[in-house]
């Protein structure tokens, strides 16, 4: 059976021979220094639970502040994705409303030459809308064969050329910036 504290205290007090009178002292003394030690144990608890729910409380604002950023930052991506587009169809409208005077035009007073004119510079027109907004073409005549750049279609014995080297261009190349939207369609020498 072990021995509490108080009941240990007493037995070696009683053996060193202390009067009966210092005994209940200290006990009394022990006693109190227990219940300090409760109390003391009792406002580190108190103030050690109060820190937890402050931390607590600091995490839930921070989770609450990151879903609330999470929830922004998904409604202005979607924001940029649906007007991203915008620039560039604004730059397409004056192009539009040239096809559309073009097509309105009498065929009988317009000649030909004044119809491929004016197909021209709706080209032009168009093809500088599409510059300004990032469209590149893709030089490919005369150039060395580039797999990254063109997409061989044929090939020709051509003594105008060394191997490897684009002879014709059937369709033109596309990039914007530096990402290819369409390789050129290239007939290439033996």
């Amino acid at each position: 059976m072990e021995k509490t504290a108080k009941e240990d205290f007493v037995e070696r007090s009683l053996e060193n021979g202390d009067a009966d009178s210092n005994l209940e002292a200290t006990i009394e003394e022990n006693e109190n220094d227990k219940e300090i030690n409760v109390s003391d144990l009792l406002e580190k608890y108190n103030k050690t639970a109060t820190e937890h729910e402050e931390l607590s409380n600091r995490y839930m604002r921070l989770q609450a502040d990151f879903n609330n950023f999470k929830k922004r930052t998904e409604k202005e991506r979607e924001s940029i994705f649906q007007y991203a587009t915008q620039e560039l169809i604004t730059s397409l409208l004056p192009v539009i409303d040239n096809f559309d005077r073009a097509l309105k035009v009498d065929i009988e007073e317009s000649t030909v030459e004044n119809l491929y004119k004016g197909v021209e510079m709706v080209y032009k027109q168009l093809m500088e809308s599409l510059k300004s907004n990032g469209l590149e073409e893709i030089n490919a005549l005369g150039e060395n064969f580039d797999p990254n750049y063109h997409h061989a279609v044929a090939q020709e014995e051509n003594e105008n050329y060394e191997e490897n080297v684009v002879t014709e261009v059937f369709l033109k190349g596309y990039k914007i910036k530096e990402k290819v939207i369409r390789p050129s369609m290239v007939k290439v020498s033996k």
